[in-house]
């Protein structure tokens, strides 16, 4: 039955509404062929059937071509207004759902919830009407043959609701299948080299082996329900079509029903059944995909658990930044130590400050506040006596630049990474900076130059080359503000020292985060952090003078 309703779905209509008076005509056409009726002429009969049928199939095509474009005009609605939802979300969002679920809930089920939802409609609609005409035009040709017609939809309307509320749950896991699936091919596609490293392919075989099995074992018990209620649908339906046979003989001898009038009846039953059939079928698959709306409508209800940006955008800064007594812990790991404790710190503008410490201690964390990724517990972070929420999104980040050690690059050219969330960027601006990133050498060496494909996330690119790549990001934006986060370790040591040099100037605010001694010792101010607070800081001749935790573990801290 599914996949006849289907069928219904895709082509719009089979049936349209004036159809409904179509297997009327057709008996007066039989009965006065058979001499039965001699109130009307043949050819009048046929001409009101034609018409009656070239008018019921414009309609149903009109119909049909109109409902698809809304179909369609819906679908890119929803699509665009929940991807726009989920790029609004905090960070800590997108990590307590993985990347592969949000992205089936973004195409998949938008896409099932649009055709649910509006096919559904379409469909209900349609043959209500047309489940209401129908039995009219059947009560006045013999109301003994439609009170036994009446008597078989309820019963299968009775044994259709059993069959949804089995297989609604067995829906709902092959849905949550498809999404678990996605998402594990997705992380060993996407981590191919962590994989191939560790010769792990037999295993990550073996997991998605697995969860096919799962689904298949669900997709099983589905037939098996669907197969089982084929079986018992069609022994009812068989039952009462006997009982209306023996019941139409009895009419047809008394002389209480014409066989035009018989043949009209039987062709309306079908239809009538289909009808009753759809509207049960469309009722079935609206309640099955009720999880699947209201996990939809929850993300575009979601309101983002960050502060809304303010209106700030200063026409010169001077990138001050201090940190105000910050307490900051992960949202993700509530119950933890805190990441940062009570930690007062100063940034100035054109001086280099480099934040050094153990492993976990607390760097990468105040990296992610000033970027705006997490919002402080307590305390607050000032620039230029500010509070970071207060200025403009788009020019926080563009005064605000961070260089990673793995930077996230986009498949495109170089100058659409480059370039990158910029408007009106000309090419002589991202000349400019690639000069001043000592990278345009080794791009004047590629083929295609600044229009170069990088390949899926700078896959054809060297680490080092992805490295020049982001600074050159970073420096095209003319930042107040750049955060290096072992930006520079992949690059040899010339560049490396043309690179900082080219980020002190204009009066920068410079905050590194690097293990190698070489660059610590440039900085004009060193913070060492540990266990989320601020232990000491100073030049590196005054931390090494006061023979403190930087001295004793500078060895280990820059091996």
């Amino acid at each position: 039955m599914s996949c006849n309703v289907a069928l219904f779905h895709e082509n719009g209509d089979v049936y349209g509404d004036g159809d409904t008076y179509i297997p009327l005509y057709q008996g007066n056409v039989i009965d006065m062929l058979g001499g039965q009726n001699h109130q009307t002429s043949v050819g009048y009969a046929i001409g009101q059937l034609a018409f009656v049928s070239l008018g019921s199939a414009l309609f149903s095509g009109m119909r049909g071509g109109i409902f698809m474009c809304t179909l369609a005009r819906l679908n890119k609605r929803l699509k665009h207004l929940l991807f726009h939802t989920l790029l609004q979300q905090e960070v800590h969002f997108f990590e307590e759902n993985n990347p592969g679920r949000l992205s089936s809930r973004l195409h998949s089920d938008v896409d099932r919830m649009g055709r649910t939802v509006a096919l559904n409609s379409n469909a209900l609609v349609r043959s209500t009407v047309k489940t209401v005409l129908m039995f009219r035009v059947m009560l006045g040709l013999s109301w003994e043959l439609t009170l036994l017609t009446s008597i078989e939809m309820p019963l299968l309307a009775f044994l259709q609701n059993k069959y949804i509320t089995w297989s609604k749950d067995l829906k709902d896991q092959i849905q949550e299948c498809h999404a678990q699936n996605k998402d594990l091919a997705f992380q060993t596609i996407s981590g191919i080299h962590t994989v191939r490293s560790f010769r792990a392919e037999k295993d990550e075989l073996r997991r998605y082996n697995e969860a096919l099995d799962v689904m298949c074992a669900v997709k099983r018990s589905t037939g098996i329900y669907s197969a089982v209620f084929l079986l018992i649908r069609r022994v009812v339906s068989l039952g009462i079509k006997i009982l209306m046979l023996v019941q139409a003989r009895s009419l047809i001898s008394s002389g209480d029903l014409t066989i035009g009038s018989l043949v009209s009846f039987f062709l309306y039953q079908k239809p009538m059944s289909t009808n009753l059939k759809e509207i049960m079928y469309c009722y079935g698959e609206t309640m099955s995909t009720v999880g699947v709306i209201s996990k939809v409508f929850s993300y575009l209800d979601r309101t983002p658990k960050c502060k809304k940006e303010g209106e700030l955008a200063p026409e010169r800064l001077e990138g001050r930044i201090v940190f105000q007594n910050v307490t900051f812990k992960y949202p993700s790991s509530p119950d933890v130590e805190p990441a940062l404790k009570k930690v007062f710190m100063e940034l100035k503008p054109g001086k280099m400050t480099a934040l050094v410490g153990p492993s976990g201690g607390g760097k990468t964390s105040c990296v992610s506040l000033l970027k705006r990724l997490y919002e402080p517990e307590e305390g607050q972070i000032l620039l230029d006596g500010q509070p970071l929420h207060h200025y403009n999104h788009k020019y926080f980040h563009q005064k605000m630049a961070l260089v990673s050690q793995n930077p996230v690059l986009f498949s495109g050219s170089l100058r659409y990474n480059i370039e990158y969330g910029l408007k009106d960027c000309t090419l002589e601006r991202v000349e400019e900076a690639a000069k001043k990133a000592n990278a345009d050498l080794f791009i004047s060496e590629l083929k295609n130059k600044y229009d170069t494909d990088i390949g899926e996330c700078g896959g054809k690119l060297s680490d080092g080359q992805k490295q020049s790549l982001a600074i050159i990001r970073a420096l095209v934006r003319e930042p107040q503000v750049i955060i290096l986060d072992e930006a520079t370790s992949k690059l040899d040591v010339d560049v490396q020292h043309a690179v900082l040099q080219e980020v002190l100037t204009c009066g920068r605010t410079v905050l590194v985060v690097a293990h190698q001694l070489k660059t610590v010792e440039k900085a004009d101010h060193i913070i060492f952090i540990e266990k989320g607070a601020v232990v000491e800081e100073g030049t590196h001749e005054q931390l090494m003078a006061k023979e403190g935790r930087y001295y004793r573990l500078k060895e280990e801290l820059f091996s």
